[in-house]
């Protein structure tokens, strides 16, 4: 399985920002997918997650400015980032679970990962 995450960019805070994540060699609505992200000097942590059954589920700390949702026609996962603060400033990386339904994400029970995409916010 291969992840393809793209559209990351410099953007002000603010802004709003669309990234992608295309999977390749499985059927990616078989699975959950999430998105992950990784500050300077800082762990990787949680951002959204959606599950087989098309749930989602985000950080506490998103208060509703990023929206994940799925195009199973196109094998892609997208996260909508509106509001974007200088804080969200990170490499964002897709993951795959296989077959997953539930609602946990942790960086220790994805199946699969992909590069990042490297999302900087200005002030």
């Amino acid at each position: 399985v291969q992840l393809q995450a793209s559209g990351g960019g410099l953007v002000q805070a603010g802004d709003s920002l669309t990234l992608s994540c295309v999977a390749s060699g499985r059927t990616f609505s078989r699975d959950a997918a999430a998105w992950f992200r990784q500050a300077p000097g800082k762990e990787r942590e949680f951002v959204a997650g959606i599950n087989r059954l098309g749930e989602t589920y985000y950080a506490d700390y998103m208060k509703g400015r990023f929206t994940i949702s799925r195009d199973n026609a196109k094998n892609t996962v997208t996260l909508q980032m509106n509001s974007l603060k200088t804080e969200d400033t990170a490499v964002y990386y897709c993951a795959g679970r296989q077959f997953y339904g539930g609602n946990y994400y942790a960086v220790d029970n994805m199946d699969y990962w992909g590069e990042g995409t490297l999302v900087t916010v200005s002030s």
